[in-house]
């Protein structure tokens, strides 16, 4: 997939990009609790559902725990920073409010590791929801409750997470039962990049890498309608794309009339589900070879 294409500076480098998918935790200044009290949790959970709806941040999974959280996300807006600084501090206010005391309430800023893809993103999910069940505080980690483990593949009370996402992930409730039993990972496979930790290989890590050189100082679709609710993440299109065909975007023989149908199907994808607008659309490598003016008609006879 083509579309890395920035990075934040905060004291240390911050690594992400709307559409990824990152592993993202917190925990108690000097690891004391922060979810005393069943109250705790749910307004920390209110404010979860409330600031991803108000800056699009996509939610897979939650585990909360009493002095720490973890969230698997997608940065689907491209907000993740905005979304943590509004979550962690309308929580400390509202913590100190109750509680009493003064000062920090959670450690610091919150930690993130960028999640390489599909398989590694079903390790993550599996890993924080069986946080509970390693930790011991159950036997079955089906029985904890405040984990979203059991929102999926079923009707939740309080649905906070994007569970059809995360079912399509998993395929089938069996593979989601034999993941989570099986998950007996005591840490994430986790290796240390030029782009910083991150959940996946080491190639990973360095086309990662390669792709932000190539676009450094050129970022390439920071005007598209990520923002919308109408429209999906870049990235979840090219995943439904890639998994419908069984083919890399990139892999795409476009010399063959099965190619050119293809590549037509994923410029209207493009177009119609992520709101892009022709001059975005062309500045993916897929498009290399066409001219912008071209785009129009080759979505319009595709639909056609």
């Amino acid at each position: 997939m083509d579309f890395l294409y920035y990075i934040r500076y905060m004291r240390r480098a911050r690594v992400t990009y709307p559409g990824a998918f990152h592993h993202a935790m917190n925990r108690g200044y000097n690891g004391n609790p922060v979810f005393f009290e069943k109250i705790d949790k749910e307004i920390f959970l209110k404010l979860l559902n409330k600031t991803s709806s108000d800056l699009r941040i996509r939610i897979l999974a939650y585990c909360l725990m009493d002095n720490h959280y973890h969230l698997v996300i997608q940065n689907s807006s491209g907000r993740m920073s905005d979304f943590f600084k509004q979550l962690d501090g309308q929580f400390g206010t509202i913590y100190r409010k109750n509680n009493g005391g003064r000062g920090y309430v959670f450690q610091d800023r919150y930690k993130s590791m960028l999640i390489q893809d599909d398989p590694y993103l079903l390790i993550a999910i599996s890993y924080i929801l069986k946080n509970p069940a390693r930790a011991g505080i159950v036997k079955n980690p089906f029985g904890y409750k405040w984990s979203s483990i059991n929102d999926y593949f079923k009707e939740p009370k309080f649905p906070l997470t994007d569970k059809t996402y995360v079912e399509e992930l998993f395929e089938t409730e069996d593979n989601f039962l034999h993941m989570i039993e099986s998950m007996n990972l005591k840490k994430l496979p986790t290796i240390k990049t030029d782009v910083g930790t991150i959940i996946g290989g080491e190639r990973f890590g360095v086309e990662a890498k390669k792709k932000f050189d190539r676009r450094k100082g050129n970022l390439s679709l920071e005007n598209k309608r990520i923002d919308d609710k109408s429209f999906e993440p870049v990235e979840k299109v090219f995943w439904e794309f890639e998994k419908k065909h069984k083919i890399e975007v990139n892999d795409i023989k476009t010399h063959t009339f099965t190619g050119k149908k293809q590549r037509a199907e994923f410029l209207c994808n493009l177009k119609d589900l992520s709101g892009l607008k022709y001059r975005e659309i062309i500045k993916f490598d897929i498009f290399s070879d066409l001219k912008m003016n071209s785009l129009p008609s080759i979505y319009k006879k595709f639909k056609e």
